[in-house]
């Protein structure tokens, strides 16, 4: 597992290390895909990230305070994301960035330090 070595609010969901088919996230080990909010991360229930629609995101569409920014872990290569599901999260004033899992665990850390209403879709990497 790779550790992120950045210095985080301790009252924030943040990314300590990915790899290995998993993420430690907050102190707890997930062996899925998630979705990171600063306040909660949940298990998100798609396979693949072929299997990725606009309501794969409900739990952030639902959110009190969405985020302005999803970035989205692709797993080891970046792919890109599909018209529909940009323009409908564009819709609810949230721009989707697709990046590798490594980068965007690591932009997601940078976010939420900064204070940003931001978010991350992560796909596991081995």
């Amino acid at each position: 597992m790779a550790d992120l070595k950045q210095q985080v609010a301790p009252d924030r969901q943040t990314i300590a290390a990915y790899g290995d088919g998993g993420f430690r996230i907050a102190g707890r080990h997930w062996l899925e895909p998630v979705l990171v909010q600063p306040r909660l991360t949940l298990a998100w229930g798609i396979s693949d990230l072929a299997a990725v629609t606009i309501e794969s995101f409900a739990p952030l569409l639902a959110a009190e305070v969405k985020p302005e920014l999803l970035v989205l872990g692709c797993g080891v290569s970046i792919a890109p994301v599909p018209r529909a599901i940009r323009a409908a999260l564009r819709e609810q004033g949230i721009v989707i960035e697709p990046m590798n899992t490594g980068a965007a665990c690591r932009t997601y850390n940078l976010l939420i330090m900064e204070g940003r209403a931001a978010a991350a879709a992560l796909i596991p990497i081995p």
